[in-house]
């Protein structure tokens, strides 16, 4: 069976096209990648519309590429015309079939626009899942989380999230470090052990104003946050430069403090469980045994 040449000069067409555009779209990143990073730390600006401009450029180069084979394909432009004579019909099921991805697409633009959250922000979304925006693009947006997993949400889907937003105007965390104690204990104490704790770590951060200081506000302040069912609860405030100090400084201290606190009669309460026997079962139990 003979070919027609022309379909073989069509098949190359097209290949050399998609080869083309691969490469063209491959070069435009990483130049684009090179001028994102010595731009942002040059100017110290937000690198997150840069990033998204990237990532749309591959959506853009590659339409033109299609664009081009049914330009230069006569077989493609005829199929082209039939499909615009149902124009009508085709854009109501493109419409309803694309409904997600425009919606993902007008998100990003929105999160572009808005800026709820950018690129190297902490933030934490439903279900506790906190991470490290890493990148955005016109479907979806990348958190890589505190475990170095890539979490990948939809745009339209993380439009409508509540996010808490660590970073969007200043990386310093208030962390909260909280202890229970028996009501036996000694509070004033074990107060003063949770501050000297963590007064002595060095990731620590003195947040206060000149103002605070005049005042006499304390570093570290410990407060009798509530009263238990079984435990007097305590909080201490303790300011760090970000989120990862704040974990490891709240680790290394909850370890320091139950150090202390062993060591000075400071007792952390634990469930209890108080079995009570009728006479009649301790017996039963006993014929058993036997």
């Amino acid at each position: 069976m003979k070919i027609n040449p022309i379909y073989v000069e069509y098949l190359i067409l097209i290949v050399v096209t998609i080869v083309v555009i691969s490469i063209l779209v491959y070069l435009v990143r990483k130049a684009l990648d090179f001028l994102i990073k010595k731009n942002s730390t040059l100017l110290n600006t937000d690198p997150t519309n840069f990033i998204f401009l990237r990532n749309s450029i591959s959506y853009v180069l590659y339409a033109i590429g299609l664009f081009w084979i049914f330009h230069k394909i006569p077989y493609f432009s005829a199929l082209g015309n039939a499909m615009f004579a149902g124009a009508g019909v085709l854009a109501a099921v493109i419409g309803f079939a694309s409904q997600k991805a425009f919606s993902n697409i007008i998100g990003g633009l929105f999160i572009l626009i808005f800026k709820p959250f950018r690129v190297a922000d902490v933030i934490e979304i439903s279900n506790s899942r906190v991470g490290v925006v890493e990148e955005i693009t016109l479907r979806h947006t990348i958190i890589r989380d505190f475990e170095a997993r890539r979490i990948v949400i939809p745009n339209s889907q993380i439009s409508d999230e509540t996010i808490i937003n660590s970073s969007i105007t200043d990386d310093k965390i208030r962390k909260h470090i909280e202890v229970g104690i028996s009501y036996d204990s000694n509070v004033d104490h074990a107060m003063e052990i949770m501050k000297e704790e963590i007064l002595q770590h060095a990731l620590l951060l003195d947040n206060r104003s000149e103002e605070d200081k005049m005042e006499g506000i304390e570093i570290v302040p410990v407060v009798l946050l509530s009263l238990g069912d079984s435990s007097v609860n305590l909080r201490a405030y303790a300011w760090t430069q970000n989120v990862s100090d704040a974990f490891k400084l709240k680790c290394d201290v909850l370890k320091s403090i139950k150090a202390r606190f062993d060591n000075e009669a400071i007792e952390i309460p634990f469930p209890h469980r108080t079995l009570v026997m009728k006479k009649g079962a301790s017996a039963q139990l006993t014929e058993n045994n036997e």
